[in-house]
């Protein structure tokens, strides 16, 4: 829980700070954000040795849960990438709120449809299907366009100022 807390605050705090700003322009074009001054190969090696701590942190919580390291416990598809492909999906792409809404609805829907055995997994394909045809942008993107509202807004807004 707390492990999941930190890491929601530490990605609203990138996505809020000027690195987040930078990682967003160069995103949207690396060459308009190398014309405003932003050292993209910093930036760039920044984030891959972040993201490269990162990584070495959850293999070890990894490894702890398995209780063994070996390649195939390691990188297994069925255990994780399916799993987490469909979380983004299901929830929302490009947002902070969409994982943690497909998070929600993955465990429940695991909870509940379990039992089926190989059912479940085709269970999962079907609504993940069925979802990316009704809302292309996902759940909370669906909510999002719907109702106007943004939990964490990392956007910025250029106003005019008033005189």
């Amino acid at each position: 829980m707390i492990l999941g807390l930190g890491s929601l605050a530490l990605v609203y705090g990138l996505l809020r700070s000027r690195i987040g700003l930078a990682l967003t322009a160069i995103r949207d074009s690396e060459v308009a954000s190398s014309s405003l001054g932003i050292d993209i190969a910093r930036i760039k090696y920044l984030v891959y040795v972040g993201v490269a701590g990162l990584t070495a942190m959850v293999g070890t919580l990894i490894a702890l849960q398995k209780i063994r390291v070996s390649p195939d416990a390691a990188f297994s598809v069925n255990d994780w990438t399916a799993f987490v492909i469909f979380i983004v999906v299901i929830g929302g792409i490009g947002t902070i709120e969409g994982p943690i809404i497909g998070t929600i609805v993955y465990f429940l829907l695991r909870e509940f449809l379990a039992d089926l055995g190989s059912l479940y997994l085709m269970f999962l394909g079907a609504i993940a299907i069925v979802i990316m045809l009704i809302a292309p942008k996902g759940i909370w993107g669906y909510i999002a366009q719907r109702w106007s509202i943004s939990l964490f807004p990392t956007g910025y807004v250029v106003r005019e100022k008033a005189e």
